[in-house]
Parts: structure tokens; C-alpha cells; sequence
């Protein structure tokens, strides 16, 4: 079976260099953009399983990345879990409303409750007809 294909976006390389090295280790293909922009092209290019977002990034911040990414037919699908520095509540409901599968709290969230997070995700996504 191939490998499920995760994109994470964020614009802290330490923390996003962490995570791909956990997920590599869980056997997920893991590709990477530092920027909103760059996550745009990403996704176009690589059409992954699973996108990791940040909010706060230069170029397009991630609710608009995840606008962006959830009004395109080719994209919408693609489940998206928020990873985030920020903690108010009006960032959260705007995110779930614009269709991120879940939002998850940096501070509050260590890195394998993450992973458990994308499996369960990346579960539910395959049952829901496309």
C-alpha cells in the first residue's frame, strides 16, 4: 500500500522539521513549505493526503491557504488539521467553519497526539464518499 502523503505548512522550521521526522518514522511521505504561498503550490503539485497548517505564515496565512484550498473542486477534499500558536476561540470556529477538519494547539498538543490525530483523520477521510 502506498504511503499516505502529508503536507506540513508552517513557517517554524525547527517544529516543522520535528514533525517530519515523526511522521517519517510513523511511515508517512512527508513534504513541506514554509510559507502559505508555497503551500498553495504544494498541494496543487503533490495533491497530499493531509495537510498540517499553521495560521500565522508569511506570503498567505493559513486560513486563507485553507480557503483557498476548500473552494477548488480538486482540493476540497483534502482533510486539513489546524496547528497553531494561536488560541482564540474566534480563529478556531473560523477555521472549522472553513472546513479544517480539526484545530490543534501547539502548546497544548505533544508530537504523538498529533500523529494519533492525522491517523484518525486520515481514517475518517477515507470512509467519506469523495
Amino acid at each position: 500500500m502506498a504511503k499516505a502523503k502529508i503536507l506540513i505548512a508552517d513557517d517554524d522550521v525547527t517544529l516543522m522539521d520535528m514533525y517530519k521526522l515523526r511522521l517519517e518514522a510513523e511511515d508517512f511521505e512527508v513534504i513541506t513549505a514554509e510559507d502559505g504561498e508555497q503551500a498553495i503550490a504544494e498541494i496543487r503539485k503533490e495533491k497530499p493526503d493531509l495537510v498540517l497548517l499553521d495560521i500565522m505564515m508569511p506570503k498567505i496565512n493559513g486560513l486563507d491557504v485553507l480557503a483557498e484550498l476548500k473552494k477548488d473542486e480538486h482540493f476540497k477534499n483534502i482533510p486539513v488539521i489546524m496547528l497553531t500558536a494561536l488560541i482564540q476561540d474566534v480563529t478556531k470556529v473560523k477555521s472549522l467553519m472553513t472546513g479544517a477538519d480539526d484545530y490543534l494547539m501547539k502548546s497544548e498538543v505533544m508530537p504523538g497526539e498529533v500523529i494519533q490525530k492525522v491517523n484518525q483523520v486520515l481514517a475518517a477521510s477515507k470512509k467519506k464518499p469523495q
